[in-house]
Formats: C-alpha cells, structure tokens, sequence
C-alpha cells in the first residue's frame, strides 16, 4: 500500500498541533518536517525544539528531511527531538556514507533525497545502506509549487535499479504531489507520496487520505 506524507510546510503553523492531530486522525502514515536554514534553500523554517513539540502530541512516524548544509552538525539534535526517519541531501554532505551511517548508528532510520537536477545514479553506492530514498518533484526551499514531470522518469529508473539491486529502501517523491498525478507518481514506483498543499490546504484531510487509497492502490 502507498503511503501519504502530509508536509507540515503547508500546515496552518497558529494551529500546528490541531493540524497534526487532525491529519492523523484523517489516516495519514507518516509526517514529513522539511527543515531549512537559508543557505542550502532559500527560506528558514524550524529546529529541533518543534520536533520535540510534533513529537509529543502524536504517534506518527517523523520523517524530517534535512534541506541544510553542513547536515552532521545537526543530526543528533534531531535524532534526540524524535525522528524517526533523517534524510539528508546527497547535494549537501561530502560525506554521505559517513552520515547516513552516523544516523543508523543511533537506531534511526537514514533517507537520501536528490534535488531535480541530480540523477538518480548518484544513488548507485549508497542504495544498500539507505533505508529511505526521496527523490524531489520541485526544486526545493518553498511550498505549493507545480510538479516537474521529468521526475516521473527518474521515480522509474531508481525503481528499476532498487529492484535490481534488490534494495530495501522505501521510494518517496515529494513536491507539487496531487490527486490529478499521485497515480502517475505511484505507478512509476514511489512507496511514499509526500503531500503539501493539496492536503493541508483542502477542507477536509479524510476525504483526501480516502481519494489517495483509491487512486493509488494496486
């Protein structure tokens, strides 16, 4: 079953913690926290302490996805907030094994994110230690922006080398993700759709978790 990932970035933040009891209540999998310093990506968003503060009103998986430089200044900060997913961007670390490892040592499973740009075999030699690969369907820093349809072809390619591979690791796409394309995101191989705006700016959360079961069960 494909998993939706609604991304606090869209959320009403003067109603965060309703926002968030409200989509897991509407049958959300898992919460996307996009976390921006300014420098990576052009907007500022939060730090450890909302973790802290989304962790402990709700039971849902954290994937909190690390759109900063310098990444391995900040992960046992988030970690410690309650993470249960980190995913850092291949764009951002010298280091990637160094880091993704760095997170699995401490129980915590590891994600790897490409922007746009970046092709998917850059992935090749960090596919069997990610537990999480995230593929970007816009160029990442802002919200509700249009998916870009080339993603669809890299969303399949990666798909094609996990299964070669025999890899693990779950497949998520997030940017520009809506009910008029999350068939065609989840046909080419994503496991996880992330989902800004078209879920939190809806009126009602259920009825969007409800359409996504029917549009992209198998």
């Amino acid at each position: 079953m494909r998993k939706i990932a609604p991304s606090i970035l869209s959320a009403n933040f003067l109603r965060l913690g309703e926002e968030i009891k409200a989509a897991e209540a509407a049958g959300a999998d898992l919460l996307h926290i996009d976390v921006m310093d300014g420098h990576f990506v052009p907007n500022i968003t939060i730090g450890p302490a909302v973790v802290e503060a989304i962790r402990a009103i709700t039971v849902l998986p954290l994937d909190v996805h690390l759109m900063i430089e310098k990444p391995d200044l900040l992960l046992d900060d988030f970690i410690a907030a309650g993470a249960d997913f980190v995913t850092v961007h291949y764009e951002a670390t010298p280091h990637l094994h160094r880091t993704v490892q760095r997170i699995k040592e401490k129980g915590v499973r590891a994600g790897v994110s490409l922007n746009p740009a970046t092709p998917v075999w850059c992935l090749e030699n960090i596919l069997p230690d990610a537990d999480l690969l995230l593929l970007m369907s816009v160029n990442p820093g802002f919200g509700g922006q249009s998916f870009i349809p080339l993603v669809i072809d890299k969303i399949r390619a990666l798909r094609r080398r996990l299964e070669e591979k025999r890899g693990s690791a779950l497949l998520s796409v997030d940017g520009g993700v809506k009910l008029d394309n999350c068939r065609d995101i989840a046909s080419a191989g994503a496991d996880i759709l992330v989902m800004g705006s078209a879920f939190f700016g809806s009126e009602n959360y259920a009825a969007v978790v409800k359409a996504f079961r029917e549009i992209t069960k198998e």
